[in-house]
């Protein structure tokens, strides 16, 4: 994707979560038309510093107030609407829109009448208990946005960034260093590149022979709001997403060390160090060096490190200390999930927010190699949802399409069913039934307590239809946090009525959390990686549902769509009581 277009998408989604905000209310007109111009936008292939005011016009969802803030980006690099809105709304107060239960006309009261401007703002209301004489909240609000507030916090500071935001960001700022002369490398480190949730800041690596043009370019980025520090070989900048990004800068020599070094986690790095100096080396971000005669043992790639201190090369999502030393010492690693024989949730323009047609899906999914390509789209219980004589078409559509591919892909109809807030799913179950595969799902009632979330996600499990259960916390990272579960019980249910349990990669989910795969490991439960793609170019997700898994010491043998493509087709078209195991 080009900085410009990148751009242009990063103003359009800012314009309008800073409108929703400042009209206090439900998405307006305005809002509508940033969301649609954002959707139009990211499906063009055009180069946008080049379109006129009338080119623009004619993409379809771009509008001439539209165009002109796109040109002013353009040609400035700012947009005063935005700058605007940015000054009226500082990043901290809309930090508060992340808080279940707070949307924009309760920010815009808290502010205006306890002068609320942050989380810790809020924090002080809540413990003096001054929101509950307000107009709009009371006791019983004021207790549970405490409650939603601690939830959020679960999840991690909330000044920490999203993985969803930190690694297209990161992405975005390499792909301008990578283009500098002289760069051999570059990458992300520290907490993005082991995958973790949220990220409080951004390290880069690059390798260079020289830094100063590396340093140059970082700063003279449209990106960057302002510098904090600039060094001979480490500069700091803050973007304009609040997100402060450190580069450092090695000679390519020293890649490799200062790759480990970089990435951690610092207790991993601790016990290399240890090892190291148990064979009379040091270890740090520039070598892997000999004490007694100062020669160099590896430097230049982590694998060869890593070889010299006598264990396998360990993938960074494990560096955690969490056993992967001891592991990788006798080469017994956790196996990564190797390529992937198919997808199980992935939707359509059937479905409300499906971007992508079935024919455009199905080219994709062959792209990829797949053997299975299962489409589930929304039922009926959601907003986005499709009542039963819209699937019914769409399964003509899949059998027509099957029989033109052969036995190249094998296309699955499957929906994904709503769990409503007593278990109850769409449809009835012999409509249910007739589908190859559903998924069913927890989509609303967010706020039940832990004994109705279980139960409700158990009644689904039971149903004869239900084959996998989806982003089964129903969590948001950084925004809503997850539904609270017995996860004993779900677990045990998921085994005995031989229930998938989905791990989704989409990155605002990773839904189940690597905390929740690493207790469901052991208990016999099968999951399946899927990407939720609602676009073709979102069918790549499902590698960071590889990613999630890989972190939580997964075996593929408890993943079926890790399995060669004819055993996975066998396993889904076996009724799905033959998957049961006695609890």
């Amino acid at each position: 994707m080009s900085d410009t277009k990148q751009d242009v998408l990063d103003m359009l989604r800012e314009l309008a979560e800073l409108t929703t905000l400042d009209e206090g209310g439900a998405p307006s007109f305005r809002v509508r038309a940033y969301e649609n111009a954002s959707q139009a936008i990211a499906s063009q292939a055009t180069d946008l510093g080049r379109l006129s005011r009338k080119d623009l016009q004619k993409i379809s969802g771009i509008g001439k107030s539209t165009a002109d803030k796109i040109l002013e980006l353009v040609d400035t690099g700012r947009v005063q609407k935005l700058e605007v809105l940015r000054e009226k709304y500082p990043r901290q107060l809309r930090t508060l829109l992340r808080i279940q239960g707070l949307g924009p006309k309760a920010v815009l009261r808290l502010r205006a009448e306890l002068g609320v401007a942050g989380i810790e703002d809020l924090r002080r209301a809540l413990t003096l208990k001054q929101l509950r004489g307000l107009k709009g909240f009371g006791e019983k609000s004021e207790e549970k946005l405490g409650q939603a507030l601690t939830r959020l916090e679960e999840q991690g500071p909330l000044e920490r960034s999203p993985l969803s935001v930190a690694l297209p960001h990161a992405e975005r700022v390499l792909a301008e260093l990578r283009a500098v002369p002289g760069v051999s490398s570059a990458a992300h480190c520290g907490s993005l590149r082991r995958f973790q949730e949220t990220v409080g800041d951004i390290d880069l690596l690059i390798a260079a022979r020289a830094a100063g043009p590396v340093m140059e370019a970082l700063v003279s980025l449209n990106l960057v709001e302002r510098v904090l520090a600039r060094g001979d070989t480490k500069t700091s900048v803050v973007t304009k997403r609040g997100i402060q990004v450190d580069v450092r800068v090695v000679v390519p020599e020293q890649l490799g060390a200062a790759m480990i070094y970089f990435t951690g986690s610092k207790s991993h790095n601790i016990k290399l160090r240890q090892r190291a100096l148990a064979r009379g080396w040091t270890l740090n971000e520039y070598a892997l060096t000999d004490s007694a005669s100062g020669k160099v043992v590896a430097s230049e790639s982590e694998a060869e490190i890593y070889e010299a201190l006598g264990l396998v090369f360990v993938p960074p999502v494990l560096r955690e200390d969490t056993g992967e030393i001891e592991a990788a010492a006798v080469r017994e690693l956790p196996r990564p999930m190797g390529p992937l024989s198919g997808d199980f949730h992935v939707h359509t323009s059937v479905s409300g927010d499906g971007r992508s047609p079935l024919e455009e899906m199905v080219s994709a999914a062959r792209e990829r190699g797949y053997g299975v390509l299962t489409i589930t789209d929304h039922a009926e219980g959601t907003l986005s949802g499709v009542d039963r004589a819209t699937l019914l078409e769409q399964r003509a559509r899949i059998r027509a399409l099957q029989n033109e591919l052969g036995g190249s892909l094998r296309l699955l109809h499957g929906v994904e069913l709503n769990i409503g807030p007593s278990g109850e799913l769409d449809y009835d179950l012999e409509f249910r039934r007739s589908f190859d595969w559903c998924v069913a799902s927890v989509h609303s009632h967010f706020e039940l307590d832990a004994a109705a979330q279980t139960a409700r996600v158990v009644q689904a499990m039971r149903d004869p239809s239900v084959r996998m259960i989806g982003h089964l916390t129903a969590r948001m990272i950084g925004g809503r946090p997850p539904i609270p579960l017995d996860l004993n019980e779900v677990f045990q249910v998921a085994r005995a009525t031989g229930t998938v349990l989905e791990v989704n990669g989409a990155l605002p989910r990773l839904d189940c959390s690597v905390d929740v795969l690493r207790q469901a490991r052991e208990q016999g439960v099968h999951f399946m990686l899927t990407s939720d793609a609602h676009h073709t170019r979102e069918l790549a997700l499902v590698e960071f549902a590889a990613l999630n898994a890989e972190r939580a010491w997964v075996d593929p043998s408890r993943v079926p769509n890790t399995w060669p493509a004819e055993q996975l087709s066998a396993w889904v078209m076996a009724p799905k009581a033959s998957h049961a195991t006695q609890v």
